[in-house]
């Protein structure tokens, strides 16, 4: 590979002159300056990227760290986010995987945006110690370093068990999320909220891990105990999916025997004959805000933490009983 040595030594000049010329710093005159970028445009000269970076402390790259890329959720999030930093002169590269955390401490990355349960709250701490910026879209915390922007999991809800309560279901399943999911958990706090407040309610809680599977094994067991119509809100539209399907090779109907509501408000969901109930939000406006959040941490700007708020959508898959 061709170095500023090869070509200083061409050209006939330091290696300082070379540096400065490469990166177009008025100590050097135009004449040298051009003469000594035509060598190395004649050396086909590539610069080390990694070199450069190490030197300016930046590399225009950030990170978006995910659990996975299951489903149809995380395209456009990550289109929102690609965007923002696009215009901005960034790029974007996409990890998963405990592997990619080194990413950070290496400083391969000016910044990460994550939405990855792999990462623990203290390792995501420690780094934003050591002045790495970070926004996190699955978890509160609390730093300097660090800026939230949070989808209203508990807004969304409230906002599909009351639907489903003034349909007049009072014998109602809820299929999570992973244990370990932050959003499940919130959705999770603010249904039993809501329970509680409208006793009595018949509730019963499947374990579920997002994915469209998940939906279609939690089908067995409602189909096998059922008895009288029932209400079904799946914690994400994925595992919606896999119930709704599992559920129309069956003898019941949706709308008249199970009755659904999912959330996130994927772009499938539109297609489903009945119309899915569901809790809608932008996921573009979400990655979107998470870019302009961490170009601003980076700029060392003042901002304040984010919300994603959301809204019910209607759908012929919840009828009144």
């Amino acid at each position: 590979m061709v170095s500023i040595k090869d070509i200083a030594k061409k050209a006939g000049v330091s290696i300082s002159t070379v540096s400065y010329a490469l990166n177009g710093n008025p100590k050097v005159t135009k004449e040298t300056s051009s003469r000594i970028l035509a060598v190395a445009k004649e050396l086909n000269y590539m610069p080390n990227a990694a070199a450069r970076s190490l030197k300016k402390r930046e590399t225009k790259i950030i990170g978006a760290f995910l659990t996975d890329f299951n489903g149809a959720f995380y395209g456009e999030l990550l289109q929102g986010i690609k965007e923002v930093l696009n215009k901005k002169g960034y790029d974007l590269i996409v990890c998963s995987g405990a592997q990619s955390h080194r990413l950070l401490p290496e400083r391969n990355i000016d910044g990460a945006i994550v939405l990855d349960s792999s990462f623990s709250s203290d390792e995501l701490l420690q780094y934003a110690e050591l002045g790495h910026k970070l926004v996190v879209l699955d978890r509160e915390l609390n730093h300097s370093n660090v800026n939230q922007v949070l989808l209203d999991n508990k807004a969304g809800a409230a906002l599909a068990m009351e639907y489903l309560i003034e349909k007049g279901h009072r014998k109602i399943y809820v299929i999570t999320g992973p244990e370990a999911s932050f959003d499940s958990m919130q959705r999770l706090q603010a249904v039993r909220q809501v329970v509680e407040r409208h006793q009595p309610i018949a509730y019963t809680q499947i374990q579920g891990d997002f994915n469209k599977s998940a939906g279609e094994e939690a089908a067995e067991r409602i189909i096998q105990e059922y008895t009288e119509p029932v209400a079904v809100f799946c914690l994400n539209d994925e595992m919606a999916i896999g119930l709704y399907n599992a559920v129309k090779e069956s003898e019941y109907r949706i709308g008249t025997h199970i009755h659904i509501i999912g959330f996130d408000n994927i772009e499938l969901t539109q297609y489903t004959e009945p119309r899915l109930a569901t809790i809608d939000y932008s996921k573009r406006k979400w990655g979107a805000l998470a870019s302009e959040q961490l170009l601003k941490l980076i700029a060392d700007e003042e901002i304040d933490h984010e919300r994603i708020y959301v809204t019910l959508v209607k759908g012929d898959s919840v009828h009144a009983v």
